[in-house]
């Protein structure tokens, strides 16, 4: 049998959909010192942490096994918005039970950028993004932007977006790919930096 390390998380969540409990164990160990430093850095309580960590894996196990889970490439993306969620369930859940006082800086775990509406400069920085991200989508060829537009601006699934234009369902998944491919090469070749 091939090492489990070696594989990619998308196999990885394949192979465990399909039976392989093992693939998850490296999926676990290969993300869970940053899931739960994630987690430990906006609660500030490491039991707490300890509990939302718990509930992210358990959570994500659950999604795979009903064979929801639809991040094809984006495995730690989507475990982080798993984490992210039930932080803010959490907090949402806590604030009902318990109105916290600002005036007491431990109990003002709400107050948090991470957990807010961006400043002005963070919305500025946000725009020029977009910007430059509609000048890249513009330079892709027109098949790559055509399903790459109907993928992220109308939100459309891949099974539509193959409808639409005439092809196959993974043909539509491999312009996608292809799209992004570009998209990164370009903004690198440009020096264009798309995280804030």
């Amino acid at each position: 049998m091939e090492d489990l390390n070696a594989l990619s998380d998308e196999i990885l969540v394949r192979l465990y959909a399909e039976g392989e409990n093992n693939a998850f164990d490296v999926l676990l160990n290969r993300h869970k010192n940053r899931v739960f430093a994630y987690i430990l850095n906006i609660v500030k309580n490491q039991d707490l942490a300890d509990d939302l960590f718990q509930e992210t894996f358990v959570k994500a196990i659950i999604t795979i096994n009903q064979g929801r889970y639809t991040e094809n490439g984006k495995f730690p993306a989507w475990i982080t918005r798993i984490a992210h969620n039930l932080i803010i369930d959490y907090f949402r859940q806590e604030k009902m039970y318990n109105q916290l006082s600002c005036d007491n800086e431990d109990l003002d775990i709400l107050n948090r950028k991470e957990l807010s509406e961006g400043t002005i400069e963070d919305c500025l920085v946000k725009d020029q993004i977009m910007n430059d991200v509609n000048k890249l989508v513009k330079s892709l060829p027109q098949s790559q932007r055509e399903v790459l537009e109907m993928r992220y601006y109308l939100n459309m699934s891949f099974k539509e977006i193959a409808e639409a234009t005439g092809v196959s369902i993974n043909t539509a998944l491999g312009r996608m790919r292809y799209a992004i491919l570009n998209l990164r090469r370009i903004a690198e070749d440009k020096h264009i930096s798309l995280t804030i």
